[in-house]
């Protein structure tokens, strides 16, 4: 049995299991007030979703809330989906390309003057890396989470599209240009290398590095492009065929891929590089790239749903998508005469080595997966907006996650999460928009650091090579 590392069922933080314990045992939805019901639209879906990070980042600090209405701590990760979401913005004009740039620029100042250092308290980051969650108030180590390998890497694949998209010549883009180019320069990358010439997924100052290294396949793609690109602190280009080394190449529904469960890992490099048409040394020998695969990836999922061999509720051709997600409780019940385990926060998805599958659908399993198959995507968002409309969309979109198995006398629609999340809210804006104008990728082309990184791993073809 091929098993997952750690951070993809829980997150490797002791603080992240008693987190979801007392946030999400307890946690039951009631039906919303009554709203009035707005047709769908794919750009109605983007406005909301980008205003999910234009009006909850903080006031001061400009780092992007985890989660809400339920507030928690702020999430690296998520402030980085959030600069990228301000490009889309801009260009979509529900900001003007002014304010954009100036709450960009207040965003990386914050980030750049945090308190970084060794000790376990009171500090932000270490190394040029971050801590995976910060507390709300002063964007200090938020309890005791881990120094984040991916999460920082996911916030610098934000930064640098802010780097490579504002480059007008004024005071302000400048001034973003550098600061971008500084945060991204400072990070230590070959400091959490290991021997085995993988990165670890983090550290805690009480104890050193996680001892759980990133190997493929899943979203830490863009992680080690990054790493491998950076002109202060490169990891070596072996890095991507140790990497490589360890993808499942199978046959599940249908679909031959590379294997892995949950959509986010074919889903979250995928926002900031456009894989169409560049192949690495392992997909010239398969004969596809990077991109049909998570295609591939996302039918097999869909089909897998449609097929549906734990008979849950909701579940076929317009209602799929299999992600890391929230979840109604971590508890078994009885459902239908038998034993049916559901989960908090966890990774669901299906593949052919491992299933993880309690009845959960995550919208952004779906609009995340937007480019790659844009009219089944298309189509099973509408359906769930007009279907659920009352429960699952809100003022900022999609909320997380809803599980209609789940059924007690305090669900008898089944779960509804009350909440958004920073992380699962980011691929739905930034993948329509990828698959609408290519916007990100085409912003990620221009940034000498990505394509260095593609080049030292070995990436040739399409664009690449123009």
């Amino acid at each position: 049995m091929h098993c997952l590392p750690d951070f993809f069922l829980y997150r490797p933080i002791r603080a992240w299991f008693v987190l979801c314990a007392i946030l999400f045992s307890c946690k039951t939805t009631t039906p919303s007030q009554h709203q009035d019901k707005v047709a769908y639209s794919v750009d109605e879906l983007e406005r909301r979703t980008f205003h999910f990070f234009w009006d909850l980042a903080d006031k001061s600090n400009f780092q992007i809330p985890d989660r809400y209405p339920t507030l928690t701590f702020s999430s690296i990760a998520a402030t980085g989906f959030g600069l990228s979401a301000y490009i889309v913005g801009a260009e979509r004009h529900y900001v003007t390309r002014t304010e954009a740039a100036e709450r960009t620029l207040k965003t990386l100042n914050a980030l750049w003057h945090m308190p970084v250092g060794p000790g376990k308290e009171g500090i932000s980051g270490y190394h040029g890396f971050y801590y995976h969650f910060l507390t709300l108030d002063k964007t200090v180590r938020y309890k005791d989470v881990e120094l984040s390998s991916i999460d920082t890497g996911l916030l610098m694949a934000g930064i640098l599209s802010s780097m490579s998209y504002f480059d007008g010549d004024n005071v302000t883009e400048k001034s973003i240009h550098a600061l971008s180019d500084s945060l991204y320069r400072r990070v230590e990358w070959d400091w959490m290398l290991n021997d085995s010439v993988r990165l670890w997924m983090g550290w805690h100052p009480e104890s050193g590095f996680i001892p759980s290294e990133w190997r493929g396949y899943n979203e830490a793609m863009v992680l080690l492009i990054m790493a491998i690109g950076s002109p202060t602190h490169p990891i070596p280009a072996a890095a991507w065929d140790k990497w490589c080394s360890t993808y499942t190449w199978d046959t599940f529904e249908g679909q031959t891929c590379i294997q892995f469960d949950p959509l986010l890992g074919h889903q979250y490099s995928h926002v900031w590089i456009d894989f169409k048409g560049i192949q690495d040394t392992y997909m010239k020998t398969k004969g596809i790239d990077y991109f049909e695969n998570s295609r591939r990836a996302t039918l097999a999922n869909r089909s897998y749903c449609i097929q549906n061999p734990m008979h849950n509720a909701g579940y076929g051709e317009w209602c799929w998508g299999l992600t890391a997600c929230d979840g109604p409780n971590s508890k078994t019940m009885i459902v239908n005469g038998k034993q049916h385990e559901f989960f908090d926060y966890r990774a669901r998805g299906a593949c052919s080595y491992q299933i993880v599958d309690d009845g959960t659908i995550a919208p952004t399993g779906v609009g995340g997966s937007y480019p790659f198959n844009p009219y089944e995507c298309e189509t099973t968002l509408k359906n769930m907006w007009d279907t659920y409309y009352q429960n699952l969309v809100g003022e900022y979109g999609f909320k997380d996650a809803f599980n209609l198995t789940y059924v007690t006398s305090e669900t008898p629609q089944g779960w509804f999460d009350i909440d958004y999340l920073g992380l699962d809210q980011g691929p739905i804006i930034l993948m329509i928009e990828n698959q609408r104008t290519g916007l990100l990728w085409n912003v990620m082309k221009k940034n000498p650091y990505i394509v260095e990184g593609l080049k030292k791993a070995g990436f040739q073809g399409g664009w690449l090579d123009e």
